[in-house]
């Protein structure tokens, strides 16, 4: 059951934390290609749509299933309690508790990684919207 425990804290809390790093890398990397973008390098909105929207995807995906996974690590880490309840034959409340709450630091970390990636992803697709608009505007002028 150590092998359990060693799942929890560094399996899921790890690759949470790998999530997280990709995330906040591809937000600030969008950020900056936002502030340079040419409107007049794109003739059609569909192309610069594209290039705006380019890996907003795994934020979003992220942001989805981070929760998701952090459960997966308070289950697992719920089982694990019980597993040891069962096979030391004890019922300390104490246990019981210092277990369960270091199972549910796995959904705390699945939060703070999902909150924050909610946040990115409607900041940056609100900015594809301004730029979108500032694009149909630009081409509308130039006409």
């Amino acid at each position: 059951m150590n092998a359990l425990q060693n799942v929890v804290d560094y399996g899921i809390i790890g690759l949470l934390f790998a999530l997280s790093v990709w995330t906040m890398a591809i937000a600030v990397e969008r950020w900056l290609f936002y502030r340079r973008v040419d409107l007049g390098k794109y003739p059609d909105s569909l192309g610069l749509e594209m290039a705006l929207t380019r890996r907003l995807v795994i934020i979003g995906t992220v942001a989805a299933n981070a929760p998701y996974i952090g459960l997966l690590g308070t289950v697992l880490g719920i089982m694990l309690t019980f597993h040891t309840m069962g096979t030391s034959g004890t019922m300390a409340v104490n246990a019981i508790m210092i277990g369960l709450s270091l199972a549910l630091k796995a959904t705390a970390v699945g939060l703070l990684v999902a909150i924050p990636c909610v946040v990115m992803n409607n900041v940056l697709r609100r900015k594809v919207t301004e730029i979108l608009a500032l694009h149909k505007e630009y081409h509308a002028t130039r006409h």
